[in-house]
């Protein structure tokens, strides 16, 4: 069967006995390039001539972008078999291998010429990089995130970090920026580079010198920069691993005894007043303040997940799979073959999954699955909800408006009754019907409330403020002489 194999030639030290046989057993031998230590040391050990091999190097001066180089270089692997009597084809490469954008090129070209893809091991330039580095002086590890220039991504700056394939200066500029956001300026990484005998040299230097003109001569297809393990408190950012961790020191043993101390039930008031403090926040449009309290509060998420971590419940983990698997089941127009048409119908589609899901087969399971410390206003507005799911409610704000009425008035009558008891009830059914109103008006009750304290707030005081300016007692005013005085107030605030 026609084969194409992809033989990488790591570094001129480490290129295995089980690769030079490849290369010499192929038909025809395709070089990714020959101006590079590692494709020269290949072609000694082969006994081949330059001259004798074909390689890509003018296809990478030439091409625009690399989604165009690889569709050359796929495009002209698979016709090497259109060559009668050649069955075999062999691409050198350097490093380990090609990356993922090639490899699909390849298979999308290799079928049309009946041929199959062979990819054979080698080590590396990061193996070979960390070597060098290590005998320079940086501390060992084995346990590495390795990443290429072109695809970074940091996700843990306490872990090792190894990037391949920074090969200008442009690129350095590049993996700077991204390190800068997680690394102090100063910290002290390795950049080695191969010289022209294939060996590696290490160089330490801080992050803010990757990308100084000096060092401009240090980079090439086979440099590497290998990042140090740092230390939580020097980094300069941090993602939610970080955030677990901090919560986990202060839980463990030598922790810090408050937080040691804290259960479900003593964070609970903490929960409601972030959740609340992240509601005045959105209220005062003040994104930085926006910013720090979603901080705080999802430090109660975590710390609840942490206690029950320790009693072996469930873990965060569990948490974000819980709801990344709801966020994907309630979106089947997202996920699946479910077609939408607007908001209003996702929102429907929505509450019968959840009913689903939560085997609630009646309106009174919907109902009941409405938590009683919910604040009132938003409880009521929700039970509300599922009974209009079936249909039983108002057709508008106008026919409910009479309702209020209707309340209002039976509120008087338990008031001329002396009853307290009838009077609350009455008083609640009053607050139910409003709740009513503002829910077929789409408002939400609770900012409307809010809403109406802020403004009474705003005209007592300015009432307050006119008062004593004119030199009276607030206190010893009668409520006809303040309420003159509210009038005006009404009238500019």
């Amino acid at each position: 069967m026609k084969t194409l194999t992809v033989i990488p030639l790591g570094t001129p030290g480490t290129i295995s006995k089980s690769n030079i046989d490849a290369l010499l057993k192929n038909q025809r031998l395709i070089f990714q390039t020959l101006e590079h230590p590692c494709a020269k040391a290949a072609l000694t050990l082969c006994g081949l001539d330059a001259a004798s091999v074909v390689s890509f190097d003018e296809y990478y001066n030439e091409s625009f972008d690399f989604d165009e180089l690889n569709e050359r270089i796929a495009s002209e692997l698979a016709s090497a078999f259109d060559e009668a009597g050649i069955e075999t084809v062999g691409f050198a490469v350097l490093g380990r291998g090609v990356g993922a954008d090639l490899i699909r090129q390849i298979h999308t070209h290799l079928p049309e010429k009946h041929a199959a893809l062979r990819l054979l091991p080698s080590c590396g330039f990061a193996e070979a990089a960390l070597a060098s580095a290590f005998a320079a002086g940086l501390p060992y590890f084995s346990d590495f995130d390795l990443r290429t220039a072109q695809s970074l991504k940091i996700t843990d700056p306490e872990q090792p970090l190894v990037i391949e394939e920074c090969d200008t200066l442009l690129r350095a500029g590049e993996v700077k920026l991204m390190l800068s956001e997680y690394y102090p300026d100063d910290f002290i990484l390795y950049l080695a580079n191969m010289n022209d005998a294939g060996e590696y040299e290490a160089k330490m230097l801080p992050v803010y010198m990757l990308d100084h003109a000096e060092n401009a001569a240090l980079y090439g297809a086979a440099t590497v920069v290998i990042v140090p393990p740092c230390e939580l408190a020097r980094s300069t950012r941090h993602g939610f691993d970080a955030l677990m961790d901090v919560m986990h020191r202060l839980r463990a043993p030598g922790g810090c005894p408050w937080d040691a101390e804290q259960t479900h039930s003593s964070l609970r008031s903490s929960l409601i007043e972030e959740s609340y403090e992240v509601l005045d926040a959105i209220d005062r449009d003040d994104m930085t303040a926006l910013e720090e309290e979603l901080g705080d509060l999802l430090l109660q998420v975590v710390f609840h997940a942490v206690i029950e971590e320790e009693r072996s419940e469930f873990t965060m983990r569990d948490v974000v799979t819980g709801i990344v698997n709801k966020l994907i089941y309630r979106h089947p127009h997202v996920f699946g073959d479910v077609s939408v048409d607007s908001s209003d119908e996702v929102l429907y589609n929505w509450e019968n999954l959840k009913k689903k899901e939560k085997h609630q087969d009646t309106v009174a399971d919907a109902m009941r699955s409405v938590p009683a410390a919910f604040p009132a206003l938003m409880r009521s507005y929700k039970i509300q909800k599922k009974a209009a799911h079936v249909g039983f409610d108002w057709s508008s704000a106008k026919q409910a408006l009479p309702k209020v009425t209707e309340e209002a008035d039976e509120v008087l009558e338990a008031i001329d009754s002396g009853s307290p008891d009838q009077a609350a009830e009455e008083v609640g059914d009053l607050l139910f019907a409003c709740v009513n109103v503002a829910r077929l008006l789409k408002i939400d009750p609770e900012l409307a409330l809010n809403a109406a304290a802020d403004k009474f707030m705003r005209r007592f005081i300015s009432m307050e403020q006119l008062i004593l300016s004119d030199g009276l007692d607030l206190g010893a005013m009668t409520l006809e002489e303040m309420d003159r005085y509210w009038e005006k107030v009404k009238k500019t605030v």
